[in-house]
């Protein structure tokens, strides 16, 4: 499975910005679970939200609650953030990751599959 992140950018603190991730490469990608991870400069990589492949099911990190949304369209293959009133702290590259199991889970070590990253910045 190949994931393709797109969408990050400069932004103001309380601005808006929606990545995308595309997935391809194998058969039934519409059933992976997917998920956000950010990674800040001198920071492990942290959980931010997971959606499971119905979309019936989303976890968000209670950092971005009521923030950031995710969503997915399996049709086109594509799994989005919609991250609304960001804050200074929320500068990270933005990785999508995918797993072909069930279960929506928040420990980057049960993703199997990882894009590359996307830079969000968002300025004070």
């Amino acid at each position: 499975v190949q994931l393709q992140a797109s969408g990050g950018g400069l932004v103001q603190a309380g601005g808006s910005l929606r990545l995308s991730c595309a997935a391809s490469g194998r058969a039934f990608i519409s059933r992976l679970t997917m998920a956000w991870f950010r990674q800040a400069p001198g920071k492990a990589r942290e959980f931010v939200t997971a959606i499971s492949w119905r979309g019936n099911i989303i976890a968000p990190a209670e950092a971005v609650k009521g923030r950031f949304t995710i969503s997915r369209d399996n049709t086109k293959n594509t799994v989005y953030l919609q991250m609304n009133s960001l804050k200074p702290e929320d500068t990270a590259v933005y990785y999508c990751a995918a797993d072909s199991g069930t279960t929506v889970w928040h420990s980057a070590r049960h993703y199997d599959y990882w894009g590359q990253g996307t830079l969000v910045t968002v300025s004070s």
